[in-house]
């Protein structure tokens, strides 16, 4: 099925989001910390028209379900149409006139594998929303609006890093994002003989389950007992952790501030051109993930191990938590024995056989045609 044959006319345009590896900076956004991720060549693809009788329909070739709403309102459309029906909510609550559209939704990014597919549904939705109705809504302001579709319409409380990262992202670099005042700058990413390997655990994830929002209560919590806006204004850390009798929120605490440290030297790291560098920091980011934030799971960390030892530089779990995809930064000469290794690892344990993707910085969100 194609758009014509859905909606009987042909789309107005083609719009592209794509999807991200986070490349370090792990639960730190919401902290008002610093993130540093990359866009993917693989996304979501929104086909669109406008409708003049208000409603707004969606349909995708990945899913049965469809929606089909005249007054979208937090709770009136559930499931995967609830990311791209919130965006239309949220531009109108931020003041933008979006009227009627009939959207197609197609998508080469896995779902639940920790790559930010619901972002890239919200910002390709976005983009597509603002030039069909000539909204010049700034690329960091359309972050926010497709952020709080998915805070208040969906429910999932996110940060701002991944739809920062679909719409903002250039070719060749990372993101550093500063998710407190907004300000970015792009980093240049490298991989000259390396290679970023995303591998997906088969293990899905779900952000509306409570264990997300767990860790975000428990480092708001934190920085409230110590008195700071967020745990990104910790400054002493030996001192804070002292002040903090709960050892749940010591561990929080203590991943947060040191995963900002680690954004910062793995900055300077690729500034410097020694990519390879920062392999040790992907390693250290995702032990502390593991035993601090405790969001890691199984099969990350039998795949980061089996990384390391067949010669990836560093390897960490990527995304929320809980299951997802693991990055692991490899020489090139190097990639298919990783994949062999890993292989060979879930193998052995019975596992679903994981999947592997060539990650390759890319260009943020925009029209195709």
């Amino acid at each position: 099925m194609n758009f014509d044959e859905i909606y009987g006319r042909p789309p107005e345009g083609v719009w592209r989001a794509p999807g991200r590896v986070n490349l370090i900076g792990e639960h730190t956004d919401y902290n008002d910390g610093f993130v540093l991720p990359f866009a993917l060549s693989q996304g979501v693809t929104v086909s669109a028209a406008r409708r003049d009788d208000g409603v707004f329909a969606v349909r995708s070739l990945q899913a049965p379900e469809t929606a089909e709403v005249s007054d979208p309102v937090p709770g009136s459309v559930t499931g995967w149409a609830a990311y791209a029906v919130g965006v239309a909510w949220s531009l109108r609550e931020a003041g933008h006139p979006v009227g009627g559209a009939s959207l197609l939704i197609d998508a080469d990014l896995p779902q639940g594998a920790g790559l930010s597919s619901s972002a890239a549904l919200e910002c390709a939705v976005a983009v597509a929303l603002c030039d069909l109705y000539d909204l010049p809504v700034p690329g960091p302001e359309l972050a926010r609006i497709a952020q709080r579709a998915e805070n208040d319409f969906v429910g999932v409380p996110c940060g701002i890093m991944d739809q920062s990262a679909s719409l903002l992202c250039t070719s060749g670099h990372a993101l550093l994002l500063d998710c407190r005042s907004g300000l970015s700058a792009q980093v240049p990413l490298d991989l000259t003989e390396l290679t970023l390997l995303v591998i997906d655990t088969r293990a899905e994830h779900e952000l509306v389950d409570g264990g997300y929002a767990d860790r975000r209560a428990a480092c708001e919590k934190a920085a409230e007992l110590l008195g700071v806006p967020a745990l990104r204004d910790v400054t002493d850390l030996g001192e804070a952790l002292s002040q903090l009798g709960d050892p749940v929120l010591r561990r929080r605490t203590q991943h947060v501030v040191t995963e900002n440290h680690r954004v910062e030297a793995a900055v300077g790291l690729l500034r410097a051109g020694v990519v390879g560098e920062v392999g040790a920091l992907l390693t250290a980011s995702h032990l502390s993930l593991r035993d601090q934030f405790e969001v890691s799971w199984p099969e990350a960390d039998v795949a980061v191990e089996e990384s390391v030892r067949a010669g990836a530089r560093g390897a960490r779990m990527v995304g929320g938590g809980f299951g997802g995809s693991v990055v692991a930064l490899v020489p090139s000469d190097r990639t298919d024995r990783v994949r062999e290794a890993v292989r060979a690892a879930y193998a052995d344990r019975g596992w679903p056989e994981p999947r592997f993707l060539d990650a390759t910085p890319s260009a943020g969100a925009g029209r195709l045609s």
